[in-house]
């Protein structure tokens, strides 16, 4: 199993001002906030700690299936670009990498060296970029797992959560965009 999220940070910069009153109390614990004013560039900080959430509670949610909002509730601790995040009895591992345009963090069960696959979008409207992706991950699963592109099927459990199906086989994967950079994981 598998969580990831990318964030591209100009789209983050332009959509979000995380510096107005009460943002960083509703999603990031004391701890967090230390780390962020204490960090050389606290925007980088607060959308590596977001990403780092983001990417654990898509893991959380493949183990128990329920949707929930609960940010400040993930709680992250950070050692160079390797992390782990802590969620009531839920822990699990994350890697992030850190470019002049997106963060992205993957979340799993053991410690992992990032295996994210990264798509820059050429467009920035949603539909466009959600059918790319798609592609792409089926794309590359045909390839890693030599099934035929065809036999592979994109699907989502009651809760929303994909899948990709072969034979009535799932393979765990995590699937993340924003603005003009989306990522896939395959467990």
């Amino acid at each position: 199993m598998v969580g990831n999220d990318i964030v591209d940070i100009a789209q983050a910069k332009k959509d979000s001002n995380w510096q107005r009153p009460r943002f960083l109390d509703k999603i990031f614990t004391i701890n967090e906030q230390y780390l962020i004013h204490n960090s050389k560039d606290k925007t980088e900080m607060v959308w590596r700690l977001w990403s780092m959430k983001e990417a654990a509670y898509k893991l959380c949610i493949q183990l128990n299936p329920n949707r929930f909002y609960a940010p400040r509730q993930f709680k992250c601790f950070i050692e160079n670009d390797a992390g782990v995040v802590k969620f009531k009895n839920f822990s699990c591992y994350t890697e992030t990498k850190t470019t002049s345009d997106y963060i992205i963090s993957e979340a799993s069960l053991k410690p992992s060296k990032l295996s994210s696959e990264i798509v820059k979008f050429n467009s920035l409207r949603i539909n466009n970029q959600s059918e790319i992706l798609r592609r792409k991950l089926i794309l590359s699963a045909s390839k890693l797992h030599h099934i035929i592109e065809g036999k592979l099927e994109l699907k989502k459990d009651d809760y929303g959560i994909p899948a990709l199906v072969v034979n009535d086989n799932k393979m765990h994967i995590s699937l993340t965009h924003h603005g003009n950079f989306g990522a896939f994981a395959i467990a």
